[in-house]
């Protein structure tokens, strides 16, 4: 250290031509390599111990950043990658509401998928969301109803994925409402209706209130097992219907045969009106008001997507590689398969309608859907459950299964010791015999 003073202070002092000499030397003594040596010299003083290393400076404005978490929390908590691809759309209307200089408009268009992600990490602490199930197997018509598994050699829009989700609170006594959830496996466009129960006749009118919904043509269903689809009403609807429609199924007990509608559950269904209890035709029709109207809008026009292209086996792991996020809209539109009177009302309602104003809306009509739910259990944005008596109970129960744990991690250590020296003791015992036999 007391030479790498000494030549520093020399080094700063030379001429061109002694820097050299002394740069030379100083390689030969320390043996380090040129480049790292010319580094060293020209870096901090040896001398200085608080010299700290140069910090990046950061290209955003805080004002950047703020109108980016206005758009992802407005746009339901998208992605970076889907919220680099939304800022576009979104723009325009925010520019109504902040003030956005021309050099914010211009970080705002250029911001990285990366950026955005670290700049609202410390915004993405909170969500955990988790799925009843309530699907029983039909076991009339499995013959007839052919089985896909893959749904790779889809290239046109009009093949559906259907399933229900249960908004049941914490039990499944009695009637309540189900959300019957859909999505294009092409365009990642969604349809949803509510219905009273798993009735037959209640889902084949759900079913025919989402195919005049769709801007395109109706290919093709395919669901899980549940009675709810496996029928004669809706074989009968899909076989009659001209052009007619293909049916099919996934494996039983197989979630991931129906892929799309599992995610879209989450995403679309779950992480909007959470796991309350509705079980009346109020809820129904709000319920109903907000899928055919806003919601349909908000995430078909205005909420990005993306697609998995392929999965690549590396050793044990699975990369797996998506395309551009895009809207269901604009995959539409690439498709150029839909019914032109209804996209060109799409297109009209695209320019006019604000994601803004469609938020609030949205916002405003989920808390008056909330405060219908019969058994509170948790809504969107809240980590409260229904009472303190429940938090009581909850806490009770916690408390009394770290117990049990506890008490059984104490046996099997007690019971697992004393075999253990029974073991010791046999192979003390062996090897004395071996010792006394070899003498």
């Amino acid at each position: 250290m007391e030479y790498r003073k000494a030549i520093y202070e020399r080094y700063h002092r030379a001429g061109r031509k002694d820097k050299g000499k002394i740069l030379k030397e100083f390689c030969a003594s320390c043996g380090y390599n040129r480049k790292y040596a010319i580094r060293v010299l020209n870096g901090p003083s040896p001398m200085n111990k608080n010299a700290s290393r140069r910090k990046r400076v950061c290209r955003y404005q805080d004002k950047t950043v703020e109108v980016a978490a206005a758009i992802w929390e407005a746009s339901g908590h998208l992605c970076s990658e889907r919220l680099k691809e939304a800022l576009p759309l979104w723009l325009p209307a925010a520019k109504k509401r902040f003030a956005i200089t021309p050099q914010i408009e211009r970080q705002l268009t250029c911001i990285s998928a990366r950026q955005l992600e670290n700049r609202l990490r410390p915004r993405k602490r909170w969500l955990k969301k988790r799925l009843y199930s309530t699907t029983k197997p039909g076991r009339l018509l499995k013959s007839m109803i052919p089985v896909r598994t893959s749904n790779w050699d889809i290239r046109m829009p009009g093949y559906l994925e259907i399933d229900l989700v249960a908004h049941c609170g914490g039990s499944l006594a009695g009637q309540f409402v189900y959300t019957l959830n859909s999505t294009d496996i092409q365009t990642g466009w969604v349809e949803r209706r509510a219905v009273l129960g798993k009735g037959k006749v209640g889902i084949l009118n759900a079913v025919f209130d989402i195919r005049s919904a769709l801007p395109f043509r109706l290919r093709g269903i395919d669901s899980d097992n549940g009675e709810e689809f496996i029928n004669y009403q809706l074989l009968d609807f899909c076989v009659k219907s001209r052009p007619q429609i293909k049916f099919t199924r996934g494996r039983p007990y197989k979630k991931n045969d129906n892929a799309y509608i599992e995610q879209k559950n989450d995403t679309h269904v779950r992480q909007l009106l959470g796991w309350d209890r509705y079980d009346n035709q109020e809820a129904i029709d709000a319920i109903n008001d907000l899928y055919e109207n806003e919601q349909r809008l908000f995430d078909n026009l205005f909420k990005p997507s993306m697609k998995l292209i392929e999965k690549t086996r590396v050793g044990s792991k699975v990369v797996r590689h998506y395309d551009k996020a895009k809207t269901p809209f604009k995959r539409l539109l690439e498709s150029r398969s839909y019914h032109k009177g209804k996209m060109g009302r799409l297109k009209g309602l695209v320019a006019s309608l604000d994601p803004f104003t469609l938020s609030a809306i949205i916002d405003r009509k989920l808390n008056r859907i909330y405060a219908m739910s019969t058994e509170r259990i948790r809504a969107q944005n809240t980590d409260t459950v229904a009472s303190k008596e429940a938090v009581k109970a909850v806490a009770q129960d916690k408390t009394k299964r770290a117990l049990d744990l506890e008490v059984a991690k104490i046996k099997f250590n007690y019971g697992f010791g004393r075999r253990y020296a029974r073991q010791r003791r046999i192979m003390r015992d062996i090897k004395r015999e071996k010792l006394l036999a070899s003498l």
